[in-house]
């Protein structure tokens, strides 16, 4: 493991390769899984802002789900994160016609109709941080849906560090991100 600053980052994050294959894996990462995405509690005021610009670009059934919840409830561990449709895909989900699985906060922003990308552990993943009262540990999500973009990431050789650069530089700052290269590169 690493030490950056006041994170501990996973080998893995260094060791592993990563290059997310849409077209096979049909965004799956935002519709698998028992809890929304995480989110910071600075990002809740912004979600419900730039709502109005969102909704055209939501499903029926994420806009019905985000009237009576809100933009965020709590995750298992009593986190904030997004809302799910029927316990399964985040309400800010749309639809490609190809069934593709896209965010509807990141199409708005890449319209030009709002200033957020989206939230920074759905830009992030699948790294995952957990918060910690003394600092943050900063982690790998491995499972299944992402199978296709390790084998791609190893074609390619792409490690996870670099596939997520722009990020993990969102995150934790241009000075974090030197600092991790730095380490990953002075490694025997």
């Amino acid at each position: 493991m690493l030490i950056v600053q006041n994170t501990i980052v996973s080998d893995d994050i260094a060791d592993c390769c990563f290059d997310c294959d849409l077209q096979c894996c049909k965004g799956q990462c935002c519709v698998e899984g028992d809890c929304g995405a995480p989110l910071d509690k600075e990002e809740i005021p912004v979600l419900e802002r730039i709502l109005p610009d969102v909704q055209p670009y939501m499903t029926e059934a994420g806009r019905a789900v985000v009237e009576k919840t809100g933009v965020w409830t709590y995750d298992n561990a009593w986190e904030p994160c997004t809302p799910l449709v029927n316990k399964r895909e985040c309400a800010f989900v749309a639809w490609g016609e190809d069934g593709t699985a896209y965010c509807a906060i990141e199409q708005a922003y890449r319209d030009g109709k709002i200033d957020f990308m989206k939230p920074v552990s759905c830009h992030l993943y699948p790294i995952r941080v957990d918060n910690y009262e003394e600092f943050a540990a900063v982690n790998y999500h491995q499972w299944d849906v992402c199978c296709s973009a390790r084998k791609k990431g190893a074609a390619t050789g792409v490690p996870l560090y670099q596939y997520l650069r722009e990020p993990l530089i969102r995150k934790f700052g241009q000075d974090w991100y030197d600092e991790l290269l730095s380490q990953i590169t002075s490694q025997p």
